[in-house]
């Protein structure tokens, strides 16, 4: 069978790659096309458009970006006519999904979604168009289940698919265990900075997680960056924190206690002290892996603004917190994103050790809730039933 997948961002990426698996150890003749990244691909997706020159956040920067968002979704629309695939599987990306939902539908051809947009935070009204135009839902988190419900429309709980992703064995994996020699880092202890994966949160968030560097002093900060953003969008940010050092071979320019490593997120995270990340599923990954954490997000501010406007219903931004809907880990969010707020909780995180073992203790009670693995084997059940009806 055919299944045409689109996610736009590199969880998704994550997740469809791990779906896709999934439906191959049941559907040996499966086909796989879609919009999505270079873990798609390497699972056999031929991609139609990387998720890179899709994945814009904040709603000034999709207006600023209107004309391409419209051409992808022009060019995802008529490769979906002219592939004819048995089902579509959309992940996430509720902007960019749900308007190629309806476009299928109106095709007649099978819709699945896989990981619910947030309606339950904002833009409620969108059950309608879910329930019109989406032939099954799979949803992720607890809650959710029961807020289709009360809403009227049945879906179907498969677990968090990070359980797949993220094995608690993973402290057992060479590039863990020797994670420092092989990216050459000092032996000093490490904070990771996790800035995102979008050009834009970079910019507008990795500036202040640098400006912890010269306060402690005592470690390396190691920021992880992805392999399809240019090595110079980082550099930039980098550039400032350059010193001239004293070495037995003269004096050399370097920046001491910064370094990069690509693609190697939970290497990193399982060998950090803590992590200053930014919102988003990482902060999930974070609290998996079991490092302290502060959280942040900056955007613009009309976009923050609109947010702010538009969610109601919610205490939190971050998974941890939303999932166990307490104040599991501290949000710095826009104006309290800032270097006084930022270094009182990282200090916090990295000296008081009765708050490092509370957030912890929090972090074990979040993985039992998460279900019992195997999200992508029940996903994977889900849209092949769908594209055999």
């Amino acid at each position: 069978m055919k299944y045409y997948i689109v996610a736009g961002e590199a969880s998704g990426d994550l997740h469809a790659s791990n779906l896709i698996k999934a439906i191959r150890e049941k559907d040996s003749a499966a086909q796989f096309r879609g919009c999505g990244g270079d873990l798609m691909r390497s699972a056999g997706t031929e991609l139609l458009i990387h998720y890179r020159d899709m994945a814009y956040m904040g709603f000034w920067e999709v207006f600023v970006h209107l004309k391409d968002v419209l051409g992808n979704m022009k060019r995802c629309k008529a490769d979906i006519l002219d592939w004819k695939p048995d089902v579509l599987v959309l992940v996430d990306l509720p902007g960019f999904n749900l308007r190629i939902a309806e476009f299928a539908k109106q095709h007649h051809i099978k819709v699945v979604y896989y990981i619910s947009p947030q309606i339950w935070a904002w833009k409620k009204g969108r059950i309608k168009q879910i329930k019109r135009d989406v032939d099954e839902m799979m949803v992720i988190l607890p809650f959710e289940k029961d807020f289709y419900a009360k809403h009227g429309m049945d879906v179907h709980y498969v677990g968090h698919p990070l359980l797949d992703a993220v094995s608690r064995d993973l402290l057992e994996r060479e590039d863990v265990r020797n994670f420092k020699t092989i990216n050459k880092l000092e032996d000093k202890e490490i904070i990771a900075l996790l800035p995102g994966s979008r050009k834009q949160e970079i910019n507008a968030i990795l500036p202040q997680m640098l400006q912890m560097v010269e306060r402690f002093p005592q470690y390396q900060f190691v920021i992880s960056t992805v392999s399809w953003l240019p090595k110079e969008l980082y550099d930039k940010h980098i550039n400032p924190y350059i010193r001239p050092v004293e070495t037995r071979h003269g004096t050399s320019l370097q920046n001491v206690n910064i370094r990069t490593v690509c693609d190697q997120t939970y290497p990193l995270l399982a060998n950090a002290k803590a992590a200053i990340v930014a919102s988003g599923t990482a902060t999930l990954e974070t609290a998996m892996i079991g490092t302290p954490q502060v959280v942040c997000y900056a955007g613009s501010e009309l976009s923050y603004l609109i947010a702010k406007h538009l969610i109601s219903g919610i205490n939190y931004i971050s998974l941890p917190n939303l999932i166990m809907d307490a104040p599991v880990v501290t949000e710095l969010i826009q104006h309290d994103y800032n270097t006084e707020r930022l270094e009182k909780e990282l200090r916090l995180i990295t000296e008081d050790d009765q708050n490092i073992a509370a957030m912890k203790a929090q972090y074990e009670e979040l993985y039992t809730r998460l279900g019992n693995g195997s999200a992508s084997q029940k996903a994977a059940e889900v849209v092949i039933q769908a594209a055999r009806n």
